[in-house]
């Protein structure tokens, strides 16, 4: 599938939801609405994500090269080589591309949106290498973008602190619903990829780290449920994240020091490509934001909402969840304009109602597939995403139909 298609669908859709509500629901300033939307949303591209982007970039490119000087990136890859060889089979074993991804993933899974961009976008450029179409998402690169979107992470803090600001009774109750379902996404994700490139999902070494990885997760869960408290949960994710990340960057420094590696210039080398990644994706981030703004302020995310609630209702189904449904709605294209719905549906329905939890896990049970979308291929140049975004788009759904099933379980 090829940007040029979803891009100018957005605009067509938008443009013909404003068209429907002028003529049919007068609203006059439907069009004014739209326009200015595009304006704030170019401005938030450059000003509040490539701008802010370049410093977190300059910084932890520069991390990483030191790292890869030190040899810690290959090490990475050389302990995770048996798992990403089987889902990765074009990247040569112990290639850079793989420790790249690791820390992605790893940053991720912290909740480090701030380390986990850099790595990410570091990871794409490494798997662009062993592109032989540049234009072209390879393999690899859809691979690794799914399983990004898929938004796998252990502990849900941003939206735990939320629930507490706005006075919810337990903060933390959405933690493991949170985690079910984007685990629910992240193996989707692997399966629909895996099927479209005939991997072998049955391979013993595979089945043994997905394995492995879902104990890991299970007694994550347990040890958090059995004997913490929720401050004492909410400090331990705090603390435990921020500690690994700052013992990271001194493993690399004290690491490429006994190599006798010069970390300053090591430092000044890598950090040299933050500014010029930020300039690239600007085109590709305005774009894509602008696009999702048109399809927001023409309405398009209200009229799909009053239709999942005429279809439930003429199915006989239960309707109590369609209220959280613009969270999900809006996750796929704007992180920022999802979190707005989650907040929106907590402090209408409150923090504690079936609704408002809903909502909260529907954050947190994937990513921005089309802002990832945007930002990393963005950052390479490539322009032919093929099936990213349906693959994704399906590791999406799957954490939506998982957090209801798990919300109606919890709190239903």
């Amino acid at each position: 599938m090829s940007l040029n298609y979803i891009w100018s669908g957005f605009f067509l859709v938008g443009f013909a939801a404003a068209i429907i509500q002028w003529l049919f629901m007068g609203d006059t300033e439907i069009f004014k609405k739209i326009i200015d939307g595009t304006f704030e949303s170019a401005k938030m591209g450059v000003m509040d994500i490539a701008l802010p982007l370049a410093g977190v970039m300059t910084l932890w490119l520069g991390i990483m090269n030191i790292g890869e000087k030190a040899g810690a990136i290959g090490w990475l890859a050389k302990v995770i080589s048996p798992f990403f060889s089987r889902i990765f089979p074009e990247v040569p074993k112990d290639h850079p591309a793989t420790g790249h991804m690791v820390m992605n993933f790893s940053a991720n899974l912290l909740g480090l949106d701030n380390a986990a961009t850099p790595f990410g976008l570091k990871a794409m450029e490494s798997l662009q290498s062993l592109n032989p179409n540049k234009d072209t998402a390879s393999n690899a690169q859809i691979m690794f973008l799914v399983l990004h979107t898929s938004g796998l992470t252990l502990i849900p803090l941003a939206i735990m602190a939320q629930r507490a600001i706005l006075g919810a009774a337990d903060p933390s109750d959405i933690f493991i619903p949170c985690l079910i379902a984007t685990y629910a996404a992240t193996m989707t994700g692997i399966i629909a990829v895996g099927i479209r490139q005939r991997l072998n999902l049955l391979d013993p070494v595979l089945l043994g780290w997905i394995g492995g990885m879902t104990s890991a997760i299970v007694a994550l869960i347990w040890y958090f449920t059995a004997f913490l408290t929720r401050e004492q949960i909410e400090v331990v994710s705090k603390v435990s994240s921020n500690l690994i990340l700052i013992s990271i960057i001194a493993i690399f420094i004290i690491g490429a020091l006994r190599k006798g590696v010069n970390v300053y210039e090591a430092f000044i080398e890598g950090a040299k490509g933050g500014i010029q990644t930020s300039l690239t994706v600007i085109p590709y981030l305005v774009g894509m934001l602008v696009a999702i703004s048109v399809l927001r302020n023409a309405g398009v995310f209200t009229l799909v909402m009053d239709g999942f609630n005429w279809l439930f209702t003429a199915l006989g189904l239960r309707t109590d969840f369609v209220p959280a449904l613009p969270t999900a709605l809006m996750k796929p294209f704007s992180g920022s304009g999802s979190r707005a719905m989650m907040i929106d549906a907590m402090t209408t329905y409150g923090p504690d109602s079936f609704v408002g939890r809903l909502a909260c896990i529907f954050q947190g049970s994937a990513d921005t597939t089309f802002y990832i979308v945007a930002l990393y291929f963005g950052s390479v140049g490539i322009r032919k995403t093929r099936y990213a975004i349906s693959c994704g788009l399906i590791a999406d759904l799957a954490g939506v139909l998982t957090a209801i099933a798990v919300a109606y379980v919890f709190f239903g």
